[in-house]
């Protein structure tokens, strides 16, 4: 004899009107990594499916997007010079800056997200200035070419910005600096609880941003930590954060209900590159079934408490959400 619980699972049409947890198009944000030059669409060896792409590229890339529906990209930048203050992200003429203007100009209609961080843009690889004698970012300092990198974003048109650096008051930084340049209004999405995961991996071969020395363990959290990464993102709402983050998003589901619990803000994972990568090479070796497996990762970060998923699987979803 069936139970209230099996007669409600019987029929197909009952069971998607009882369906719980609910997945979109809109939830989704996509990742874009741009370079200058013309014509370049690289794919990187660790992320299948991931390019890095010239400005001119990026612009066709959005077209694509648009017809799947996704009106939501996070841009990362390759410059051509690094240095050990990273000047390229504080530049009107840096690599993001172009970017956000040629997109902008072709597809208005684009929410342009930019990440905020100078690991791409240092020529040690690390998330600031560098204190020579502690051998780690300089906190105080980073705040305030933070702030400076906010403020090129801002003017060259980003819609959104999402500093990723974990530095200490970062948040308080950016808004009062984004205020002071009449940018009241510009939303900010804080990586409030970003873990110094080994999940980053393949990032770096596509971002071009491993560190020369070292690890970022003094300024991201250790993954053990469950009421720091709560504070974390608590610390960030107070100072002004529009939208908080959790990264990565797969193995700390139990930190995404936390901080959504803890909280008042909307809130987002990123679904990162180590995370992608292991599902496409169970993929390549036969042992999953990919697109139902990639679905329900995306239903789980729901299920968790996201309202938004950071994600390179962004397109493929869409193309089965559309089926």
């Amino acid at each position: 004899m069936f139970s209230r619980f099996r007669r409600r699972r019987i029929n197909p049409v009952l069971r998607d009107l009882l369906q719980e947890t609910h997945l979109s198009v809109n939830d989704l944000i996509y990742p874009l990594f741009a370079r200058s030059g013309s014509g370049i669409k690289t794919e990187v060896s660790s992320m299948p499916g991931v390019f890095q792409m010239s400005i001119d590229e990026i612009v066709k890339e959005c077209s694509t997007l648009k017809t799947l529906g996704i009106y939501s990209v996070i841009l990362f930048g390759i410059p051509d010079t690094k240095d050990s203050v990273g000047s390229d992200a504080m530049c009107e003429h840096g690599i993001i800056a172009q970017t956000i203007r040629a997109i902008k100009s072709a597809h208005p209609e684009m929410f342009v997200v930019t990440d905020l961080c100078f690991c791409e843009y240092t020529d040690h690889g690390h998330c600031g200035v560098l204190d020579p004698v502690l051998e780690t970012v300089d906190n105080d300092i980073t705040l305030d070419n933070l702030a400076k990198q906010a403020l090129i974003h801002a003017k060259a048109g980003a819609d959104m910005i999402a500093p990723s650096g974990m530095m200490d008051g970062m948040m308080g930084a950016i808004r009062r600096g984004l205020d002071e340049g009449g940018f009241v209004n510009l939303p900010i999405m804080s990586y409030s609880t970003k873990f110094a995961s080994a999940y980053y991996g393949p990032f770096r071969d596509v971002a071009e941003s491993s560190p020369s020395f070292g690890d970022r363990r003094s300024y991201q959290m250790n993954p053990a930590n469950r009421e720091e990464a709560i504070a974390e993102s608590v610390a960030d709402e107070r100072e002004g954060a529009d939208i908080l983050m959790v990264k990565p998003a797969l193995a700390y589901l139990d930190i995404i209900r936390d901080v959504k619990n803890h909280t008042h803000l909307p809130l987002a994972v990123y679904n990162v590159s180590g995370e992608y990568a292991m599902l496409k090479a169970a993929a390549k070796a036969g042992v999953i079934d990919y697109e139902r497996v990639m679905m329900e990762t995306m239903i789980a970060f729901k299920r968790a408490g996201a309202d938004i998923i950071i994600t390179y699987h962004a397109k493929e979803v869409a193309e089965v959400l559309q089926k």
